[in-house]
């Protein structure tokens, strides 16, 4: 009986090992693709959609929860909202074939397709459901109508979005609703080409519900798997009032047009595709958009998806993002580490996204003709935002994307006349303030990514810094060449006299780089006329009035919360004091020498006013790398403010990604580096969250093949040396040249 126990014993043994083997294999195959989790973002404000998109792309699809009394408070029309989709809410009205990610102004979220069963309702109100079984992942959404007994299932290409519904026997529909959207914006256009084709279009714009003028249409083919056994289109007129309305039958009645393929035009407009199952079915339905035309919108349908089956397109645009992804391969760490920090750069990928179709059309600014690009024209620069880091990570990691994004943006100014500073779909929205672009394209060049045509970008940045009369970059311009300062005549004068400064500086460090020699000198001093709006006994920068005296009565905390105030756009003194990342040291100075300037910068969160989820601050925490001996308070906030702001779950980021700025912020903060300073083509460093880092370099840019940041940890301390390929560093800061042109980076904690 022994040996028969002992090898009992041994078989159990050897299983167990061959379990533990193959569960380490399958640990060690997950891709840096399976740890993202969209649902990230979709609640606190975060303004993120769970529905899938290709890396870049034109196309997404989002649940659409936020119409209706059924999701109060946080419905559309009932306070300020600028995402389709929020975690909390749990009645479906559709799915959107066209969304923002992380912007903080409501737009698109149309095209909304959504399956029922039973007889053809067409009031979203009705229509719409509560909903199970939420699974979102890289290119991939799915849910359940608990109303139909539906399985609904999404994902993408660049271009269209493919859907998937099952439904149960019996009759079915899958209806295209026109009218409902994420604005108030109106009008829309369709027609049935056939019982499996429908064509059509579908007015946008007024983003911030700023010139309303300049809304422009987005087009679309959906094709259906299977022939619809009826179908129509809806119209809902308005209510007319009046003599001749007595004659209206249908005065402010749906109207039902059965198997037409006539084309309607209208504001409350869709169409309805009736099916009557005798066992369960699947129908899938792809819809191809464009913002050129409907011909364009069937060829990136065609040319993208063809007859590939829905597992076909999600399996295509899921190795995509993997490819992209997987340009930062992080080690160590714990799972959720890695899920909080793929989603980040995930976010990071979304916008700027394509504008052009698959043939290289698209409508140029103004929409006065039709463009053609033989690479990519990107759309959506949100700068005041993005300049700050985001830009920095695309010429790092992806910089053949950051080069094509200063290419659209010098392409928009030989359409424009201008440089962008808020671009959506060739639509110049001009929000927020300052002269974004041209930090962008100057710190671009400055890190070595050289292919655009720097003498006209060069052109076009002096004309925004420049041109005093119907200025649209500068407003105000005269007071800040003059005075140095804008003025309590204009909006946000002490932030907006910021933002141009660190314009200035950026213009100034390519000046030099192209041999520029006075004008370097020129907006080099530009750059530090915040000087002048120093208060030297509050060590903050307050508003002066039109005669130089100081505005009264100025309270320092307000505008916190995003509040209105005088002084500040989007935040108050405190929030504000830092943001001169090209003149710490003058700060510095100006605040009484190292000792000052830390205590200062400490009381900023001290008394609670940092704001994770606010641009003008977010690299605060980075500045005490400039105070020799107190460098351990960067490492301890970083950390601190990395795990009390960016967690795995819905509620994960600080408040609206700002197109994945925020997000930019994270995966900067979790492998050890940051640009500190706009257009300067520095970075700060600090602990790594992972053991070891490697980024990808393009080789058409960078001569290495990777650059490798380790962490060594003897105690989870304060950092006792950086090392560059084994020769330590001498403070905490690395040129980008020097950290590219290197092999490992080394961090050593003690």
């Amino acid at each position: 009986m022994k040996p028969m126990v002992l090898n009992k014993s041994i078989l159990l043994k050897t299983a167990c090992l061959f379990m533990l083997f193959f569960n380490n294999i399958k640990v060690a195959a997950q891709q840096p693709a399976d740890y993202v989790n969209p649902f990230i973002g979709t609640s606190n404000y975060g303004a993120a959609f769970p529905g899938p998109i290709a890396p870049r792309g034109m196309a997404s699809i989002s649940p659409f929860n936020v119409a209706g009394p059924q999701n109060l408070p946080l419905e559309k029309d009932s306070r300020w909202l600028s995402n389709p989709y929020v975690n909390e809410n749990k009645f479906i009205t559709g799915f959107s074939q066209v969304n923002l990610s992380g912007v903080g102004c409501p737009e698109l979220g149309v095209i909304l397709l959504m399956p029922t069963t039973g007889e053809v309702e067409t009031n979203h109100l009705k229509y719409g459901s509560t909903y199970s079984n939420e699974i979102a992942k890289t290119a991939f959404y799915g849910v359940t109508l608990d109303k139909y007994n539906v399985k609904a299932s999404f994902t993408a290409s660049k271009r269209v979005g493919v859907s998937k519904f099952t439904f149960p026997k019996g009759k079915s529909n899958i209806l295209l609703n026109l009218g409902l959207g994420l604005t108030n914006e109106e009008g829309a256009m369709v027609k049935v080409v056939s019982s499996t084709e429908i064509e059509g279009m579908r007015s946008v714009g007024s983003f911030c519900y700023n010139s309303p003028e300049d809304a422009y249409p987005v087009y679309f083919v959906a094709k259906f798997s299977k022939p619809a056994a009826k179908f129509g289109v809806w119209k809902k007129p308005s209510k007319y009032e009046g003599i001749e309305a007595q004659w209206m039958g249908y005065n402010g009645k749906t109207r039902m047009m059965d198997n037409t393929i006539k084309t309607v035009v209208g504001d409350s407009i869709g169409t309805y595709f009736s099916y009557d199952f005798d066992k369960e079915e699947t129908v899938e339905v792809k819809i191809g958009v464009s913002y050129v035309s409907i011909a364009n919108a069937r060829e990136n349908l065609e040319k993208e998806t063809g007859n590939k089956s829905f597992d076909a397109v999600y399996k295509e645009t899921y190795n995509e993002w993997n490819e992209e992804l997987s340009k930062i391969l992080v080690e160590g760490g714990t799972k959720e580490d890695k899920t909080i920090f793929y989603t980040a750069l995930y976010h990071t990928l979304i916008h700027p996204n394509t504008l052009n179709d698959y043939n290289g059309e698209y409508p140029e600014i103004k929409r006065s003709k039709i463009g053609k690009t033989d690479g990519t024209r990107y759309t959506v620069f949100s700068l005041w935002d993005t300049y700050r880091n985001l830009h920095q990570l695309m010429s790092l990691v992806y910089p053949k994307q950051q080069s094509n994004m200063v290419k659209s943006m010098l392409e928009m100014y030989d359409e424009n006349g201008w440089l962008p500073k808020w671009e959506l779909n060739s639509t110049e929205t001009f929000t927020m303030v300052g002269d974004p672009a041209s930090i962008v394209i100057a710190d671009t060049y400055l890190k070595g990514i050289r292919d655009f045509d720097v003498q006209k970008a060069y052109k076009a940045m002096l004309k925004g810094a420049d041109q005093i009369e119907n200025n649209p970059l500068r407003p105000g311009l005269r007071d800040y060449m003059e005075k140095g300062f804008l003025t309590t005549n204009d909006r946000g004068p002490v932030s907006t006299t910021q933002e141009y400064n660190v314009s200035d500086y950026s213009i100034s460090l390519l000046a030099k780089a192209l041999g520029k020699t006075a004008d370097a000198e020129r907006f080099k001093n530009r750059s530090l006329s915040y000087r002048k709006l120093f208060d030297k006994n509050l060590k903050l920068l307050r508003p002066r009035i039109a005669n130089g005296n100081w505005y009264e009565p100025f309270d320092p905390v307000s505008g916190a919360n995003f509040e209105e105030n005088v002084g500040f756009i989007e935040g108050n003194a405190w929030q504000y004091n830092f943001m001169v990342p090209h003149d710490i040291k003058g700060l510095m100075k100006l605040m009484g020498g190292e000792k000052a300037f830390s205590a200062q910068l400490q009381k900023i969160f001290d008394i609670k006013q940092f704001d994770m989820a606010n641009e003008p601050d977010i690299a605060n925490p980075y500045l005490f790398n400039y105070v020799k001996g107190e460098e351990w308070k960067t490492q301890q906030m970083v950390k601190k403010l990395v795990r009390e702001y960016f967690q795995n779950k819905p509620s994960g980021l600080p408040g609206n990604d700002d197109t994945g700025t925020m997000s930019a912020w994270l995966v900067y903060s979790m492998i050890g580096i940051y640009p500190i300073s706009p257009g300067d083509p520095l970075y700060t460093i600090t602990t790594p969250m992972f053991d070891k880092v490697t980024i990808e370099l393009d080789s058409k840019y960078y001569k290495n093949k990777n650059i490798v940041i380790e962490r060594e940890v003897n105690k989870d301390g304060k950092i006792n040396k950086i090392l560059l390929d084994g020769k330590t560093l001498n403070g905490y800061f690395i040129s980008h040249d020097d950290f590219v042109n290197g092999k490992t980076l080394k961090v050593i904690q003690n």
